[in-house]
């Protein structure tokens, strides 16, 4: 006799994203991957979850669980998140059962993301799941959905042409610095994590010649540097060295602002006052919004390149009603299974919160 899931477990997505809450409000809720494990502990304390994976990007943060309680209190979790209270009601979404797939499918595969069909998504989600399992976080029904996600999405960049020429947050923002020839410009960019080296990559692929690259860690600046041949800058001397580039693109997982006015203002004055465009990719944001104001200054941040990005997306949209047959194949497969379950237990043990886990394969 197997096991099956019982009738009372209610499996759940929720969330904020780019489509519900700007960028102000999403650095807010955004979580450090040094502490996601401890949260997740936390979340799963204060909110009675049987199971739960936590996923924070730039765009979007998302609890995925499931439980054996009331689902209405869900919304209010996210306030574990911040630092003060929010009025976060009318921007979260709440997805259950099918739907709560549904959603997980479409954002693994990039159908919900600011740039349609850019698989960078993907990677995340499969780190956040990996992060999730490997502290015992989730268990049978997040592992089945999770791994179902995983094969719909290459499902979906196998079948259908939703990825070609697809273009990304960051390689937006080189195709906006490229808008002069960029053999010719000095871009500075702080950070060395994983953004900070795609975007590193690609200002070589377009030829830049002239990198900077400041981290807190000059070790790893310097072995940024090293492979892609640029400088490192010691974090330090970043404000002085700035004066004489022409760019500066923010890309690091710190929760401070790096820039602030009063830096760009004086900085500005050591420039005589020559044009600097600033990017910002970070969330939270690592530049001071308020500097827009300045005279000469340029400032970006993920939510302006979005309408940049949009522009270059028309051939992919035309993929996407076959991207979204192929989800809606496996959520009918699902509710196939749904059905025969209930035939064969009609006393309660196959309602529909059971089967739908049992209608996923057990990964291999």
């Amino acid at each position: 006799m197997r096991l099956l899931w019982r009738s009372d477990m209610k499996l759940f997505a929720a969330g904020i994203s780019h489509k519900t809450a700007p960028v102000e409000v999403r650095e807010q809720l955004a979580v450090k991957q040094s502490v996601i494990v401890d949260l997740a502990f936390v979340v799963k304390c204060f909110g009675h979850l049987d199971e739960i994976l936590l996923l924070s990007t730039c765009n979007r943060v998302e609890i995925y669980g499931t439980t054996r309680h009331a689902t209405r209190q869900i919304k209010s979790l996210f306030q574990l998140f911040c630092a003060e209270p929010r009025d976060l009601h009318q921007q979260i979404y709440q997805h259950e059962d099918a739907a709560a797939v549904r959603h997980l499918l479409r954002v693994t595969a990039g159908l919900d993301s600011m740039v349609l069909g850019e698989t960078q998504i993907t990677g995340q989600i499969k780190n956040a799941y990996e992060i999730a399992r490997h502290a015992g976080l989730t268990g049978r029904v997040l592992n089945r959905i999770f791994q179902k996600a995983f094969q719909a999405a290459k499902e979906i960049r196998t079948r259908t042409g939703i990825g070609r020429g697809t273009v990304s947050i960051k390689s937006t923002a080189v195709e906006l610095i490229g808008k002069t020839d960029l053999s010719q410009q000095t871009v500075m960019v702080l950070g060395a994590g994983e953004m900070a080296e795609s975007c590193v990559r690609a200002l070589v692929k377009k030829g830049t010649k002239s990198i900077l690259i400041s981290s807190r860690s000059f070790d790893r600046a310097l072995d940024l540097a090293t492979r892609c041949g640029g400088d490192a800058i010691c974090f330090g001397y970043c404000l002085f060295e700035m004066r004489n580039v022409d760019v500066v693109i923010a890309a690091t997982s710190s929760s401070d602002v790096l820039l602030r006015r009063d830096d760009i203002e004086n900085l500005m004055e050591a420039r005589r006052n020559r044009s600097l465009l600033l990017i910002d990719l970070s969330v939270p944001r690592n530049i001071d919004p308020s500097v827009t104001g300045l005279e000469n200054v340029s400032l970006y941040n993920i939510d302006d390149l979005e309408g940049l990005a949009r522009q270059g997306v028309q051939a992919r949209r035309r993929e996407r009603f076959a991207c979204d047959q192929i989800i809606e194949s496996h959520v009918a497969a699902i509710n196939e299974k749904i059905k025969g379950d209930q035939s064969r237990h009609p006393w309660g043990w196959a309602s529909r919160e059971i089967s739908i886990i049992d209608a996923i394969p057990q990964p291999t």
